[in-house]
């Protein structure tokens, strides 16, 4: 669930939104009656064409026409569970600086390069990857492909520029705190994951933010960024030889980095599961509540079962606990569930808010529903739909070449295969309700889950007698 992803303007990597406040993975909407049936064509996704560059760099080109653009992805295995202790958010803060100059470009240079030419140009941050992504028109590929080299091989980190970035953080972490929808979402962080490498914000916290300096970005740079933990995706309008080629000519000398990714081990358990963290902000007539359980990394077996289950249970406008919470009961004006499953592993987490004498009431009936599939799993018609609904959705993954190119860096990234978005929909289908059954049991909640809850403490802290051990923390240690 719930950290900060820093946005590729928009995130090139995965579903994000800026760092500053969540949007966990993407949450699909539910499924209506009556919603379009998935289309019977064959998903195929073009021809892939793989390369290395002699610095080690691995290049995957897929020419796909008719329109003359190209979308570029750099995927960087250097996200922000590879945060240095004690410097968290540095590698969100790295890739905000990347095009703040080179040694042949600074910033005014880069930017006008790339306006000029139409193209544009944006770096992103997720817990497992940092990315670089680029659209341009075909003709000017090479050019700009050139400049994407020079942001990752020979960044300057002008110290005004550090000094200006670190400004701006503080100052966005600061007007965070008027938002508690960010605030509950990085107290879930903490709660499910504690000291894990995935426990804490994209952006880390104003704390660490205050202690970065020009030496800590560079030495990130240098360690943690390099050609042997890194992919290029290429799809569009070009030819693959001429892809390789360009390849060449912009990474042969990048240097740095690790021969292989950075280890992030599984977690043994939710950090805070069946404890209650109560974020106090006297000011709030309303509670922002989370709830948050263990889920699955990417690419899990359980992964089409559950995905499949939660658009009943939680996806959306339709599914059982937005009619109980929102329709029935009027509690809420939105409620939603979600996996967000990330290399190394996930979490199942749920999200609402209601009014203060509510709060109780809201987590009860919450509960109640995610309980009730736990123990019964879905009605046919409930499955049908979901697998229906989202089986109509997907081809949406391969209409554009920004799209491609990112279901061809979700399947390298994860080892969903080669075969992941042709397959989708037909493994989605194989659904049964046994299988829902089964990734009810394991993943709603069969152990108490973590509760946040940010509002009125006075006013909170009595309804929540009986969720758990019961902590109290001011607002401000989420800044």
């Amino acid at each position: 669930m719930a950290s900060r992803k820093s946005p590729s303007r928009k995130s090139p990597a995965r579903p994000a939104k800026r760092a500053g406040g969540k949007a966990p993975v993407a949450r699909k909407a539910s499924p209506k009656r009556g919603a379009p049936r998935a289309t019977t064509s064959a998903l195929t996704l073009p021809t892939l064409h793989e390369s290395t560059t002699s610095s080690g760099l691995k290049v995957i080109a897929a020419e796909r026409g008719p329109l003359p653009m190209v979308s570029v992805r750099l995927v960087i295995r250097a996200g922000s569970a590879t945060d240095p202790d004690g410097k968290h958010g540095l590698a969100d803060f790295t890739a905000r600086l990347l095009r703040r100059g080179t040694r042949l470009l600074n910033a005014q240079a880069i930017d006008e390069a790339v306006e000029f030419v139409g193209a544009s140009l944006g770096v992103g941050v997720s817990e497992d990857t940092l990315s670089v992504a680029l659209t341009t028109p075909s003709e000017h590929f090479v050019q700009m492909l050139d400049i994407l080299g020079q942001l990752v091989r020979e960044p300057t980190f002008p110290q005004s520029e550090v000094d200006d970035a670190r400004e701006r953080e503080l100052a966005q972490f600061a007007n965070d705190l008027d938002d508690p929808s960010i605030i509950a979402d990085r107290a879930m962080v903490r709660a499910l994951w504690g000291n894990h490498p995935y426990g804490h914000d994209v952006g880390g916290s104003s704390k660490s933010v205050k202690t970065f300096t020009r030496d800590d970005v560079v030495r990130f740079h240098q360690e943690r960024m390099g050609p042997k933990v890194s992919m290029l995706i290429v799809v569009g309008a070009v030819d693959p030889q001429r892809v390789a080629a360009a390849a060449e000519d912009a990474f042969a000398d990048w240097t740095g980095g690790p021969d292989a990714p950075v280890a992030i081990p599984a977690p043994e358990r939710i950090a805070l599961g069946g404890r209650v963290i109560i974020v106090d902000k006297p000011d709030q007539t309303q509670s922002q509540v989370r709830l948050g359980g263990p889920g699955m990394r990417m690419g899990h077996e359980d992964y089409f079962p559950a995905t499949a289950m939660n658009i009943a249970l939680g996806g959306g406008f339709t599914s059982r606990l937005m009619n109980e919470i929102r329709v029935n009961r009027g509690l809420t004006y939105g409620v939603s569930s979600w996996f967000d499953s990330m290399n190394a592993a996930g979490v199942f987490a749920l999200s609402t808010f209601t009014k203060t004498e509510s709060t109780r009431e809201i987590i009860d009936v919450a509960l109640a529903e995610i309980g009730g599939v736990r123990e019964k799993g879905l009605k046919p018609r409930e499955l049908a739909d979901a697998q229906a609904y989202l089986a109509g959705l997907y081809p949406l993954r391969t209409e554009t070449n920004e799209s491609i190119a990112g279901s061809i860096a979700e399947a390298r990234l994860h080892g969903l295969g080669d075969d992941w978005v042709e397959r989708f929909r037909d493994r989605l289908r194989a659904v049964t309700p046994k299988q829902v059954v089964a990734a009810a049991k394991k993943y709603c909640f069969a152990q108490a889950p973590a509760v946040v809850v940010l509002g009125k403490a006075d006013a909170v802290k009595k309804q929540l007698k009986g969720l758990g051990p019961i902590t109290v923390v001011p607002a401000s240690e989420y800044e």
